[in-house]
């Protein structure tokens, strides 16, 4: 997933400009080129801005059908809560060693298992 152009995309579905962005969320326009282009990436509350800013659920960065309007998985849309507990966990998980992290997916599947 490219961050950078999931934005640019969504941007010009909304027929909106890179300063339209820059008047909403006090984020520079050169920032937005760099995001868009990959060059940097944005953090969580950034992308909050941006999608405030575009008028969307900041969930919809992370949705699987925002290029093609179909979702090949019939996933549902992300909500923020999710993509914030997801981000966390991405964060945290960059320390841990593939055994720990498989550790970590079992105790998750376990936990889910036994709260339906």
């Amino acid at each position: 997933m490219n961050i950078g152009e999931t934005i640019r995309n969504y941007r010009m579905q909304k027929g909106m400009s890179q300063g339209d962005i820059e008047k909403r969320t006090g984020l520079l326009r050169c920032y937005l080129s760099r995001v868009e282009n990959g060059h940097t990436i944005p953090s969580l509350d950034t992308l909050a801005k941006i999608a405030q800013a575009m008028e969307l659920p900041l969930g919809q960065f992370f949705a699987e059908n925002h290029t093609n309007g179909s979702n090949p998985k019939n996933l549902p849309a992300l909500t923020e809560e999710e993509v914030r507990f997801l981000s966390q966990i991405r964060r945290y998980s960059s320390n841990l060693n593939e055994s720990d992290r498989k550790l970590v997916l079992a105790m998750v599947k376990k936990m889910a298992a036994t709260a339906k």
